[in-house]
């Protein structure tokens, strides 16, 4: 136990070679807070999870579908009330950079120097939350808001900080308060706050951010909470923090307005991605044979009617209140010659893909790679004539539950069940070195596409779908097959020259076949690694890998 730690809190000692990033961020006052924050919500958390559990169990046993609240009709039917305009630095925000993990330090300084308009800094889908990365990473946010990175922007001259703190389903293990594990995201944002909220409020560059897999206004309002408590505990004034809520959830698309009213003094918007959406269809109605998600290759995009629906919905919804619509993430990774015809092709591709966001009315989207930074904003330029486009209401617009729930047409193909399971090792491989993305067929692979992948195996499995190419049902036993298939194809390509990797590889690809036979849906494949004892006993001595000897074999 930390001598600097209230008597009610444990903290783990720091990691090696993080001594001075340690003491930065866990001084006495920052664990005092960090105590009375989660002391004060711990409680409620449990409740929202709790109300998670239970929601899904009342839709499995009624066989009823989502739809939108009538208990909550008045806030919809209510023409009057609006969101609080964010601050100037919000209104133009066309290109944010993603899947920015700030314990990446190289990569962290190149996207501050970039002319991004924001940058995600993503402790959540495109991090792994090791204790060093989020040691590292929440020191590295400390030091770009304090300007004391030497080759870096002043933060008022810098891209804003969208600081995306760990969703709810996640913990940290290495602090407890009250005798329990403290939940990631109070972490996360409690450290964030206390370091650099009112820095970020005086240079009027935030505090900012994204507030990932949230199902249910219940949860919004929660987090306003939050908002208000550390408001007046820093003594700032309300409606200082902003956040964009992601709607990566299905049960969320049908409380869109009432999580814009509960957050109206804090809202940045509402922001639209596509796999974690789409993954969310399987979480709650997966095992329902009328929700078989196709091939997400070839028959998932974003002109489909269910997740076009999404969009437009979201765009209407944002607008009418006065809020911000942002879309999702371009993945596609750029080639090196910019004279190339691949290069033009993959330009091509993003070009086409977000201008159909574009004409949809967001008001901005992400990017991954920074070459695309200036590209995409030009495209804004051609095509919009504001900061934003908060004047396109889309009152012609009808979105009705049947249009949310319409699942496309399509059927599976071989080579896209082995593209899902090339992507779920690989994404845990990823994780077993202390990384929270990677990078596939020249394109960014996260969380976000892990969920997709792994729940459309474990759907498949469970419907014993046939495959377009040969007629054959997707079954357990060919799954396996499969994989070792894969596998063989991965060893090749990611290089494995030493046993320790091998091992890796392998703990990768059985603990992927453990968590798409599961009987029950493991509902993310964050919280199931987080929890698993493979992924905690690999951080006993650092990254890439874990422990010197043996990896360890997962549970089963």
């Amino acid at each position: 136990m930390s001598l600097l730690a209230p008597v009610s809190m444990e903290l783990e000692p720091s990691p090696p070679g993080l001594e001075a990033e340690y003491r930065a961020i866990f001084t006495s006052d920052s664990l005092v807070f960090l105590q009375e924050l989660v002391s004060t919500f711990d409680g409620e958390v449990d409740k929202i999870l709790r109300l998670r559990i239970s929601r899904k169990t009342q839709l499995d046993l009624s066989g009823d579908l989502p739809g939108f609240c009538i208990d909550t009709a008045s806030v919809r039917n209510d023409p009057t009330w609006r969101v609080r305009p964010v601050p100037q630095r919000l209104q133009r925000r066309h290109v944010d950079v993603g899947d920015l993990a700030p314990c990446d330090t190289e990569r962290f300084l190149q996207a501050l120097n970039s002319p991004a308009q924001g940058l995600q800094v993503d402790f959540d889908d495109g991090n792994c939350p090791t204790y060093p990365n989020q040691i590292k990473g929440i020191h590295n946010v400390y030091r770009a808001v304090h300007n004391q990175f030497p080759n870096a922007p002043q933060i008022s001259q810098a891209p804003v900080l969208m600081l995306r703190p760990r969703a709810w389903n996640m913990v940290e293990h290495n602090m407890m308060v009250q005798g329990k594990e403290t939940p990631g995201p109070l972490f996360d944002f409690g450290l964030l706050m206390f370091h650099c909220a009112k820095v970020l409020f005086h240079s009027q560059s935030g505090p900012f951010f994204y507030l990932s897999k949230v199902e249910s206004y219940l949860e919004a309002r929660l987090w306003n909470n939050i908002f208000l408590w550390t408001e007046q505990k820093l003594g700032l004034p309300v409606g200082s923090i902003k956040a964009t809520v992601l709607i990566e959830n299905v049960l969320s698309a049908f409380e869109m307005e009432e999580i814009l009213y509960e957050l109206r003094d804090h809202s940045a918007g509402l922001n639209c991605g596509i796999w974690d959406y789409s993954a969310s269809f399987v979480n709650k109605l997966g095992h329902r044979e009328a929700f078989l998600l196709p091939d997400r290759s070839k028959y998932v995009n974003m002109q489909k009617l269910f997740l076009r629906s999404y969009m437009d919905l979201l765009v209407q919804t944002c607008h009418r209140r006065g809020a911000l619509a942002t879309g999702g993430m371009a993945a596609l990774l750029l080639p090196g010659d910019r004279d190339s015809a691949p290069y033009r092709e993959a330009l091509a591709s993003v070009t086409r893909l977000k201008l159909l966001e574009i004409k949809a009315g967001v008001d901005g989207f992400m990017v991954y790679d920074l070459g695309l930074i200036e590209p995409m904003q030009n495209l804004f330029q051609l095509h919009t004539r504001h900061d934003n486009q908060m004047h396109q209401l889309r009152d012609d617009l009808t979105v009705s539950p049947g249009d949310l729930l319409s699942m496309p047409v399509g059927g599976v193909t071989l080579d896209g069940l082995k593209y899902n399971i090339a992507v779920g090792i690989q994404f845990i491989d990823a994780w077993l070195t202390g990384k929270g993305h990677f990078f596939y067929r020249g394109q960014v692979e996260d969380s976000a596409t892990a969920e997709i992948s792994r729940s459309q195996v474990w759907q498949w499995i469970r419907h014993r779908t046939e495959l377009e190419d040969d007629g054959r049902a997707v079954t357990r036993r060919l799954v396996t097959e499969l994989t070792r298939d894969v596998t063989r194809e991965l060893r090749e390509a990611l290089r494995c020259r030493t046993v320790r990797e091998e091992q890796r590889l392998t703990t990768a690809t059985t603990m992927f076949l453990e968590v798409v036979s599961k009987r029950d849906f493991p509902e993310f494949i964050t919280t199931y690694l987080n929890q698993d004892h493979t992924f905690l006993s690999s951080q006993d001595s650092g990254h890439e890998g874990g422990s010197t000897g043996k990896m360890p074999r997962p549970k089963l």
